[in-house]
């Protein structure tokens, strides 16, 4: 699947009330099924779908969006279910993912109908009874080279900045018609706190921190909104625009590593044909109290997505790799060399002195040739 995202231009009031109330009511749906799951011992899938057929009966405004929307939250409530079973059935440590209930939903989904595209592809139409009516797209690619039996699915999102339309595509994002390039080049990559990531060959790619550096613009913005909160009463309007400001501000910061770490990634893939790195868990690394901001501004999670897609759509060998004693084993003689994470230089009895990050790459990336075309990770 392919996943085309474009920005609504000017909506009318209107139809943000309208596109707000569609999410709603698929947030309604979704949490009365989950209700429903949990007064009733023994409940399957069909049950599910058969209980949104009797909201549907029952309430007006549920009835009002597309079927097909319906079934989509119902779909969502049947994922964190299953999810839960499946970690339940293999005793996964700690917590199971037990469902919960949805209190600020952000998004919609469509399915083949309730939706159509007009002839120039840069308006969509919401054809149910909620009146969301035509939007414009602001189109950043020409969605006139696909055909109209690729788009599968369209969702409405709302974010800080805006309502944004995806378009779920049946499309391989490999191109078969180009054959791949290939570099004949291997690489380990170690990510880092201090420098993003070092490689095998001794680059170090300096780490951005664009949460640090914007961290004095945010906290100001915070105190701003903080100022206008009434404890126990409404919220005036001045409040909601602080709110809005706020979170905008965090959303830049989200965009700018996220398009940081897709062309550091694009680059590393279309360097090597093989590139090795940690599979670091980083949802239990963010528990350390004193490094957690440190770990979620650098982005390792995301960098290691873009390199497993972009590996995927060119070509390309993506290896993870157990991260044990990566930086404690000399890359030269092969001695265990213990250190503390001040220690930022690999110093062995054998005479090889190194960084330690890169001393930590070149161990990853010889993990890496062992483990392709063997049973590994």
């Amino acid at each position: 699947m392919y996943v085309l995202e474009f920005k609504i231009r000017n909506p009318k009031s209107q139809q943000c009330l309208a596109m707000d109330e569609a999410i709603k009511t698929a947030q309604f749906v979704r949490n009365k099924c989950l209700r429903f799951w949990l007064d009733n011992r023994g409940v399957g899938k069909y049950d599910i779908y058969k209980y949104n057929t009797q909201l549907r009966a029952e309430y007006q405004f549920v009835k009002d969006l597309n079927s097909h929307a319906t079934q989509c939250a119902v779909e969502r409530t049947w994922s964190s279910i299953s999810r839960f079973y499946d970690n339940c059935k293999k005793n996964i440590p700690g917590k199971k993912g037990y469902p919960k209930f949805k209190k600020h939903s952000r998004s919609v989904e469509y399915k083949v109908s309730g939706w159509k595209l007009s002839e120039d592809k840069k308006r969509v139409t919401f054809t149910d009874k909620k009146g969301i009516g035509t939007l414009r797209l602001i189109v950043s690619r020409d969605l006139n080279y696909f055909q109209l039996e690729q788009f599968k699915r369209c969702r409405i999102i709302k974010r800080a900045d805006g309502y944004y339309v995806q378009f779920v595509l049946k499309l391989d994002p490999r191109d078969t018609t180009k054959p791949f390039q290939v570099t004949q080049k291997c690489l380990g990559i170690d990510v880092g706190l201090k420098e993003f990531y070092a490689d095998s060959n001794g680059y170090l790619e300096p780490i951005p921190q664009f949460y640090r550096k914007a961290e004095k613009q945010l906290n100001r913005a915070n105190r701003k909104k903080s100022r206008k909160y009434r404890k126990g009463k409404p919220q005036s309007k001045n409040y909601h625009k602080a709110r809005i400001r706020y979170a905008r501000k965090h959303l830049g910061v989200s965009r700018q590593r996220q398009e940081y770490c897709k062309g550091v990634a694009y680059c590393v893939i279309q360097s090597n044909d093989l590139v090795a790195y940690e599979d670091l868990n980083v949802k239990g690394m963010v528990k350390n109290g004193k490094l957690a901001k440190s770990i979620n501004d650098a982005g390792w999670s995301t960098f290691r997505q873009w390199l497993e897609y972009f590996g995927h759509k060119y070509g390309k060998a993506t290896v993870a790799v157990p991260p044990h004693h990566t930086s404690q084993i000399c890359s030269n003689c092969g001695a265990v060399v213990k250190k503390s994470l001040s220690s930022r230089t690999h110093i062995c009895e054998c005479g090889y002195t190194e960084d330690r990050d890169v001393n930590a790459a070149i161990n990853i990336l010889r993990k890496g040739l062992n483990t392709v075309g063997h049973t590994g990770i």
